[in-house]
């Protein structure tokens, strides 16, 4: 079974994350979307708002699961089977980024593969950090996420 796991905060969800994941799901048996709890970050959302939003976002789709881990995200990947890292690519610094990662992680885990996707060119703007500061500031966001997450983010 091909498991894949595309690890992130997503905090909150966006359509560039969900346009990545679903051109990921016809390449895998199955896709886990990986919330990392990162000790040093101040979440915008808690991580069971982050599960329940990302649950509602894909619940249509039987092949994608929802989890919540800490620690190394190859690491992660043992635990949950998965021999491939999604990683979405927008922007040239983001390749930069990611490669370098991807690198480090092939040192530490040469049995999983890095799968770069890149981003479609109208979601190469968007990010959770631009959104979350438009959230801090009552801007509408309706456009940058996925009609699903609106409820999970409207209270913050």
């Amino acid at each position: 079974m091909k498991i894949a796991l595309f690890p992130g905060s997503f905090d909150p969800i966006t359509k560039a994350h969900v346009d990545i994941l679903h051109r990921s799901v016809p390449l895998f048996d199955k896709v886990i979307i990986g919330i990392g709890m990162n000790s040093t970050k101040q979440p915008f959302l808690d991580a069971e708002t982050r599960k329940k939003m990302l649950l509602a976002v894909f619940a249509s789709e039987p092949r994608i699961e929802v989890q919540t881990y800490e620690g190394l995200t190859v690491d992660y990947c043992r635990k949950a089977g998965a021999g491939y890292m999604i990683r979405g690519i927008r922007t040239v610094s983001d390749f930069e980024y990611e490669k370098a990662i991807a690198q480090m992680n092939h040192s530490l885990a040469p049995e999983i593969e890095s799968i770069f996707i890149v981003s479609k060119p109208g979601y190469s703007s968007i990010s959770s950090t631009i959104v979350r500061e438009i959230l801090r500031f009552k801007g509408d966001v309706s456009q940058f996420v996925p009609p699903a997450a609106l409820e999970f983010i409207s209270y913050v």
